[in-house]
């Protein structure tokens, strides 16, 4: 009797629908082209900051199949969504973003259009939400039909993009420790719709990871009693990437650290690295800070709405250099700090052009805390253990960084 149920069950509520394969992913310089073993229902694009990723979720898929990369596409990374589907992650070499795409081929085939873009169109293009592709396909197997009626319905593919509401003003994060102390701002990286780089082997989320790795940190600098302490959130939610340093800098912190977790296909790639701003990114910050119609920012305690443009650049340039200098000096310090309590990477020190590092007058530091697509990694940071050791880490660098600039002074 059970078997007969079971059979009525699947002939009148449906049959599961079996998972579709990713069968092959090409990138050339102006499209993706995403081909699949049977046809998929819907998918959706949306952009990622530091690094500058494109990530397309795709429902019902599953991860496999051959990739290429080509265009502004470096690395093509793919992981499945639990039981909602696959994700394809695109890390870009230079900013590129999405402007439609369509599935073709019964649903077989999803190509989506790309175009290069500066720095600044990238960074908006992040806070715009998704843009969805459908196919409009309904599987016979997930409804009722008659032996007579149509098993596929095609309509045209549509793509939508939600407009996000205007934001308001910035909310100030609470401040804790002595109010004589110098300021220490921790930014947990990604947060809200943006789930970061996820863990294969623990399905861990790295806005989570980075959320309870910060919270860490505020707790063992706190302990210390040496500095204050900020986060730019302390809870799962969503901030541009210029809103996390302009946070450091309206609050006059002294020090800026961004939490984040690394991850690569490769599964052995293992080690924590930091990172600090490199010439070419300085260099560009700086040309578009002095190019700005309204100058009336306070740059180290000077309004350069009051300053000639030849003597505004060479208050950028000056305070600038004191800047990656002192973020260079942390970042040695925390390695220092960190050996024999967090594996690092042998050149753990690296540079790069990373959006939340632009503050011109804030010492930053990136901190990749490891990788959480390798699975000794990936347990380390989902660890308390492992939280901790970052955690005592950074109090010591950030004890011994302020302890030297109270010196020089």
């Amino acid at each position: 009797m059970g078997w007969m149920l079971a059979m009525l069950s699947i002939w009148f509520g449906g049959a599961p629908a079996a998972a579709r394969a990713v069968e092959d992913v090409r990138v050339s310089d102006d499209r993706i082209v995403v081909r699949f073993d049977d046809p998929v229902g819907a998918a959706a694009a949306f952009l990622l900051g530091g690094p500058d990723r494109i990530a397309v979720d795709i429902d019902g898929a599953v991860p496999g199949g051959r990739r290429s990369t080509g265009g502004p596409v470096a690395g093509v990374r793919l992981g499945a969504r639990g039981a909602d589907g696959a994700r394809i992650v695109f890390d870009l070499a230079e900013p590129a973003v999405v402007t439609g795409g369509r599935f073709s081929d019964h649903g077989r085939k999803l190509t989506i259009n790309l175009r290069r873009v500066d720095p600044d169109r990238f960074l908006r293009a992040t806070t715009a939400g998704r843009m969805r592709f459908s196919t409009g396909l309904v599987a016979a197997a997930s409804v009722p039909v008659s032996s007579s009626a149509a098993m596929i319905v095609d309509r045209r593919a549509t793509v939508s993009v939600p407009v996000p509401a205007r934001r308001g003003g910035i909310a100030l994060p609470r401040v804790q420790g002595d109010a004589d102390r110098p300021l220490v701002v921790i930014d947990a990286g990604h947060g809200g719709h943006d789930p970061g780089a996820i863990s294969p082997h623990s399905g861990a989320r790295e806005k989570d990871l980075t959320l309870k790795a910060a919270r860490a940190m505020r707790d063992a600098l706190l302990d210390g009693g040496r500095v204050r302490v900020a986060l730019t959130r302390d809870r799962d939610e969503f901030l541009v990437l210029q809103e996390r340093y302009a946070i450091a800098r309206r609050l006059g912190a002294s020090l800026f650290i961004s939490v984040h977790c690394d991850s690569a296909e490769n599964p052995n790639a293992t080690g924590a690295s930091i990172y600090t701003l490199s010439e070419v990114a300085s260099d560009r910050e700086a040309a578009r800070l002095a190019a700005r119609e309204n100058k009336a920012d306070i740059l180290a305690g000077v309004d350069l709405g009051k300053q000639s443009a030849d003597i505004s650049s060479i208050l950028i340039d000056l305070t600038q250099r004191e800047t990656m200098n002192a973020s260079a000096g942390f970042a040695r310090l925390l390695g220092r700090e960190a050996q024999g309590q967090v594996p690092l990477k042998p050149n753990y020190h690296r540079m790069a052009s990373l959006m939340v590092l632009k503050a011109p007058d804030l010492p930053s530091i990136l901190f990749e805390t490891g990788y959480i697509s390798n699975e000794a990694d990936a347990e380390r940071l989902e660890s308390a253990e492992g939280r901790r050791a970052i955690a005592q880490s950074v109090r010591r660098a950030v004890e011994v960084y302020f302890a030297r600039r109270m010196a020089a002074r």
